[in-house]
């Protein structure tokens, strides 16, 4: 094989985005190995401008004719390439609300950004991998950066207890999907590739074997550990009260944005056999995720806590286009993604600031905010009201195209469930707004009454209030101007070949006629 061939099958310049990542990461190391602590005035801003420039990686590899890189291990195609976006732009978005945050612990900014940039290059591998070892290690990559950054508040000892429950349940986790995935590296015939297992399944006559079915529910559990699906989500409202804030944020987006990637290249490309089966499976993950997160929500006390929660029922309703498994099932899936990584995001980033003034993140003590703070209330009010789905906000579409997605798959049960939990959902959020709003000057909280003066000019605040600024202008416009991100959700899964082949068509609407001189009974 000739140097050109060879150089052809690897086209390593679809990892291009990936490859930036890297070498940000080893800027941001290299630059914290040598000037310390000082190093920390300008390391973000170099991470954000390399994730930046990844983003515009990613957009110019749109349109690539070859995606299929390193002889099948990583497909570059839009649907990847609209995740990768995602995780990216969460990693940038996390970057700006965690430079304060970090320095006030007394702990390195520069040791924490280089760590949150593995776990961005883990995920962005992990949205494009198509062989078994590339997925695990991708995997791997990402959790075990998550892990770190759990714990990265050595001295704070809920951030020791949550990186160990998440450590603890974590490699579990790991080591369940890897035996799921080994057992169809066996029934393949011994291949890795996911195109290959499907086919040397299919020819070995082994299509609704025991073994698959195993490896079916073992891969399932892998993936629903990551996106937080109930009943793989007890570590989820432990890790994210006691980790670092920033930390939550990224994980409920980034985190989550490549555990859905993994489970629509996984499920459709090595389980076409069982595919009624995983369907099942997915309906009964989203019904419980979506009555449990929402429910259990409403007695929490605690902010992280209530967005934790909030957090698996959102993964609930995205299900709700993974189970249609139509065009606009999935497209449904990467909108609802793209605009919840605004909402999101900036719902955390008013948590953090919150947190960063006051010292707590009790729901009772946001009590009487929008007298103090007005800025902050008005963000945290729209992102809020836009994660539980009022009208015109980003989240209102996002729910509304899920549900008529689901509606058009003839999921008419799941759908309703929806919008029932969805409007369950309204009333712990709005009990937020209410609280920071309506409650009267004698009733503010003894923490809101002596809340500090607002000052941007303390290190690493320009950054907290430009993620601020940034989350409330996209939350609020998405959902006004969303045909753009619309267009990007449909052609990300109109111009991918594996969905196409995969797409199931919208149940038809059965009627009956009879011809006139014709009764039931003939």
């Amino acid at each position: 094989m000739d140097l050109a061939n060879l150089a052809a099958q690897f086209n390593a310049g679809t990892i291009l985005p990936e490859a930036i990542a890297i070498i940000t990461m080893l800027v941001v190391l290299t630059g914290d190995l040598i000037f310390g602590r000082a190093s920390s005035r300008w390391t973000p801003y170099v991470a954000i401008g390399g994730l930046l420039l990844a983003v515009v990686a990613l957009s110019w590899q749109w349109n690539n004719e070859n995606p299929v890189s390193f002889m099948g291990t990583f497909n570059s195609d839009p649907l990847s390439i609209v995740f990768r976006g995602i995780i990216v732009l969460s990693a940038a978005g996390t970057i700006l609300m965690s430079v304060r945050y970090v320095e006030q612990t007394g702990t390195g900014v520069g040791e924490f950004i280089a760590i949150l940039l593995a776990a961005t290059v883990g995920a962005m591998f992990l949205c494009g991998a198509d062989e078994l070892v590339t997925i695990f290690v991708a995997l791997e990559t990402l959790s075990i950066s998550s892990y770190l950054l759990t714990g990265y508040m050595k001295r704070d000892p809920r951030s020791n207890e949550a990186a160990l429950k998440y450590l603890l349940i974590g490699a579990s986790s790991s080591g369940v999907f890897l035996y799921g995935i080994s057992l169809l590296y066996g029934l393949s015939g011994g291949e890795t590739q996911l195109s290959a297992i499907a086919s040397g399944i299919a020819s070995s006559n082994t299509n609704l074997s025991l073994g698959l079915v195993i490896a079916l529910v073992f891969a399932i559990a892998g993936i629903a550990f990551k996106i937080s699906a109930v009943p793989f989500h007890q570590w989820t409202p432990d890790v994210y009260e006691g980790s670092p804030t920033p930390v939550v944020a990224f994980l409920s987006v980034g985190s989550k944005a490549a555990g859905f990637a993994l489970a629509i290249r996984l499920l459709i490309t090595a389980f076409p056999a069982v595919s009624a089966e995983w369907h099942f499976v997915f309906t009964a993950l989203a019904i419980l995720s979506m009555v449990l997160g929402n429910v259990v929500a409403l007695t929490q006390t605690s902010m992280k806590r209530m967005l934790a929660y909030s957090s698996i029922a959102q993964a609930g309703f995205v299900m709700i286009g993974l189970v249609a498994g139509t065009d606009a099932g999935y497209s449904s899936m990467v909108f609802y993604l793209l605009v919840y990584l605004f909402m999101n995001l900036g719902g955390f980033a008013c948590v953090i600031l919150f947190s960063l003034r006051t010292g707590t993140d009790q729901i009772s003590e946001y009590a009487g905010l929008y007298q103090k703070d007005p800025l902050l209330t008005l963000c945290l009010s729209i992102c809020l009201l836009s994660l539980g789905g009022i009208p015109p906000l980003a989240g209102f579409f996002g729910k509304i195209y899920l549900f008529w997605a689901g509606w058009r798959a003839g999921m008419y049960g799941l759908v309703l469930l929806g919008l029932v939990t969805s409007v369950v959902s309204i009333y712990y959020y709005i009990r937020v707004v209410k609280m920071m709003v309506v409650k009267e000057p004698q009733e503010m909280s003894d923490v809101v009454k002596n809340y500090p003066p607002i000052n941007w000019k303390l290190p690493g605040m320009r950054p907290l209030q430009v993620g601020l600024v940034l989350a409330l202008i996209a939350t609020s416009l998405a959902g006004v101007l969303s045909n753009p991100l619309f267009t990007i959700a449909n052609d990300s899964v109109t111009h991918t070949s594996m969905l196409q082949a995969a797409i199931l068509p919208p149940k038809p609407v059965v009627s009956v006629s009879l011809e006139p001189n014709t009764t039931l009974a003939d």
